[in-house]
């Protein structure tokens, strides 16, 4: 039997500002508990979050943050830094 390799982790560091909420705590929790949903290490910092999984996961895991906050009518921006190599010995 052969051991299947691991596939290479994703870091990635995303800041979502919210534009114009009456109440941008709630809409920064929002996001915090789309990204802890997912199956991937996450590390909340005071003005980012440091997500590493598979580049399958975090790319989903943006997209439903985006969707989601769009159709709740939030207006934001969102930073986001990806590394195949920073950090990503699995």
């Amino acid at each position: 039997m052969h051991p299947v390799p691991k596939a290479p982790l994703t870091s990635c560091e995303i800041t979502y500002f919210p534009i114009d909420a009456k109440n941008y705590l709630e809409d920064i929790d929002k996001v915090l508990e789309i990204i802890k949903s997912y199956p991937v290490t996450v590390e909340i910092g005071i003005l980012s979050t440091t997500i590493q999984g598979s580049s399958k996961e975090i790319f989903g895991l943006l997209q439903e943050i985006y969707h989601t906050m769009d159709e709740e009518n939030c207006n934001f921006t969102i930073s986001v830094m990806l590394s195949n190599i920073c950090g990503c010995d699995p």
